[in-house]
């Protein structure tokens, strides 16, 4: 049975594939990160793949090259041993450094063999529009066609490979020193290019070149973890939409919260709940660049901002209407349904975003130099929206479909927003309402202080009048709001530590019965802020423990099973993992430097 771990992640910075431990390519929504899949068998296993493998028993070991999102997987088996090495193609662009600007949208699969003679076996079975269609499969002089509603596939391959309904499949042996390459171009069926032209222009050495460009121009980080920093970096980098700046929640759709269950969401969108949090990360990470480009893209994407809702999320290219459907047709992942497209929280008031956006404003403050007209509307716009409304119930940074609340996470990032315009203010030229943020900064920071606090939890709480504790607080002391060690807010530290950290990660509710990982790194960071910080790199270490083997992380993780489960890989997790190993670089470092 295929685990959510299993699977490495390949990325051109317009689209994401997954390559199962066993050589299959079970995931490839092409030519965006949004797009239909055509191998889908992650969802279930009629939508597609591409398997790549020994025809005898095998063992694995796999690692990217490094600096790179170019997977090599090492079969080992009776007869000898062969490497195969997938990657998305890149081409980098004029100045030779910049990455993904231009993808062929070719997927590379090369055989090595490296000791005695192995045979191997492939079998090519697209299925379009997420497995709604079964495509004609027919030979050429160079390989295999595939075309099937709008997509048309060109498989070139120095082996045979025998057609047949939907599919393609051949046998050949690879002995030390020989190579076998595969690309598969994809092309729109109404497009007149040759996507096998583009193949032969593109090449794996190239995309490898690309990016180790990236990853010698992004190379400034020194502090604690930097292995599993550096491949976090170069995981977000894979997220992110090269032409836009955008980057995605996850690489995929519908990857349960719960096997069996159907919390199943399409996160393949860009979020600006995740943004300030986002760009201090790709600050740490030694990438400021990507930060300023997603904050840009945030300022065009959100247009002029009259009395409509604040929209919370987008497409990658600023898409604003991503109306959720069901697959039905689709299983979903061990049987969890519904399988899901489209994100109906994309409609819902979430009033932490205001503070989000305004947030990630401060902290690029001096790489944004002087605010263009737009985004200067945009900021003014988001603090006097947070002046007017921060008194409102919402759906909260967790997006709950049930009723609207008055979450307290909410409350504080309305607080922000007025706290960052305030600091912001110089750069925001005449006619801001200064003293109007002012006094309501104050009254939502005195709304929170009382109507937070739970005298029966000993801890501020998920929502006013509540006594249920939210592993959301813990943003409290990252947004500044609070100290850690405020009486308090310490006291409300320890206690998500200990109930809803019982179970070796740290759930977000009471109820939630998985590990959120992204809150486990927020709490490392809120113990490390309180001066413990080998209490805080316990957790860390606990949290990083469940990456896989490649150093991926996921949504949440089982406790008991060990087991990764969510959308993956997840952008919210890395990016927790790097602002984490960055606080405790920062306060340990600070500790040293104390006098005894």
């Amino acid at each position: 049975m295929t685990a959510i771990d299993d699977y490495g992640f390949l990325s051109d910075c317009h689209s994401a594939a997954l390559v199962s431990r066993t050589g299959s390519v079970d995931w490839w929504c092409v030519p965006r990160f949004d797009s239909p899949s055509v191998f889908g068998r992650l969802l279930g296993a009629d939508a597609g793949h591409w398997s790549l493998s020994p025809t005898a028993l095998f063992e694995v070991e796999r690692h990217y090259v490094p600096d790179t999102l170019v997977l090599r997987t090492v079969f080992t088996t009776s007869a000898g041993e062969v490497t195969v090495s997938d990657a998305l193609g890149l081409e980098r662009g004029s100045r030779g450094h910049e990455i993904g600007l231009r993808s062929p949208h070719i997927l590379f699969r090369r055989v090595e063999g490296s000791r005695g003679a192995v045979e191997m076996a492939t079998d090519f079975a697209p299925r379009m529009e997420y497995g709604l269609t079964v495509p004609h499969v027919v030979g050429c002089p160079d390989g295999i066609v595939a075309r099937g509603g709008p997509v048309r596939l060109s498989l070139t391959a120095p082996v045979a490979l025998t057609p047949g309904p939907g599919c393609a499949t051949g046998r050949f042996t690879v002995r030390a020193g020989d190579r076998v390459d595969f690309r598969l171009g994809f092309a729109r069926s109404v497009e007149i290019a040759s996507v096998a032209g583009q193949a032969e222009q593109a090449t794996l050495e190239e995309t490898i070149a690309g990016w180790e460009s990236w990853a010698q121009l992004h190379d400034g980080y020194r502090g604690r973890h930097a292995t599993a920093v550096r491949r976090s970096s170069l995981v977000l980098q894979g997220l992110t939409f090269q032409p836009s700046g955008a980057v995605v929640a996850a690489a995929t759709t519908s990857l349960p919260e719960k096997v069996g269950e159907d919390l199943n969401f399409d996160y393949r969108f860009a979020w600006l709940r995740d943004l300030s949090l986002t760009i201090r990360s790709l600050w740490i990470a030694a990438c400021p660049e990507e930060g300023n480009r997603l904050f840009r893209w945030i300022a065009n994407a959100s247009g002029h901002l009259g009395a409509e809702r604040v929209q919370i999320m987008y497409g990658v290219e600023g898409e604003r209407n991503l109306a959720e459907r069901e697959l039905a047709h689709l299983p979903g992942f061990r049987d969890s349904r519904p399988v899901r497209i489209g994100n109906a929280a994309w409609d819902q008031e979430q009033l932490d975003v205001l503070g989000e956006v305004l947030d990630a404003a401060e902290q690029l403050r001096e790489q944004l130099g002087e605010l263009q007209k737009p985004t200067r509307e945009l900021l003014i716009a988001l603090a006097d929206r947070a002046a007017a409304s921060w008194r409102e119930p919402d759906a909260g940074m967790w997006e709950a479909r049930d009723q609207r609340r008055q979450y307290v996470s909410s409350k504080v990032m309305c607080w922000v927003a007025l706290d960052r315009a305030l600091r912001l203010g110089p750069l925001l030229g005449d006619g801001v309402h200064l003293d109007r943020w002012e006094e309501a900064r104050e009254r939502v920071r005195a709304a929170v202080l009382t109507k937070g606090w739970s005298k029966r939890a000993g801890a501020y709480t998920g929502a006013f009048e509540s006594d249920d504790l939210d592993a959301s607080i813990l943003l409290l002391p990252l947004v500044r709001f609070l100290p850690a060690d405020d009486e308090r807010m310490w006291s409300t530290i320890e206690a998500i530590e200990s109930e809803l950290g019982d179970v070796g990660l740290v759930r977000r509710w009471p109820d939630d019965p998985m590990g959120f990982l992204i809150c486990t790194y927020w709490l490392v960071e809120c113990l490390a802020l309180g001066g413990q910080v080998a209490r805080a790199e316990v957790w860390f270490e606990r949290a990083t423990s469940y990456a896989n083997d490649l150093g991926l992380l996921s949504e949440e993780a089982d406790p008991d099973r060990k087991e990764l489960l969510g959308n993956f890989p997840q952008a919210f997790s890395h990016v927790g993992l790097i602002n984490a190993a960055w606080r405790l670089t920062e306060l340990a470092e600070q500790a040293e430097e104390e006098p005894s």
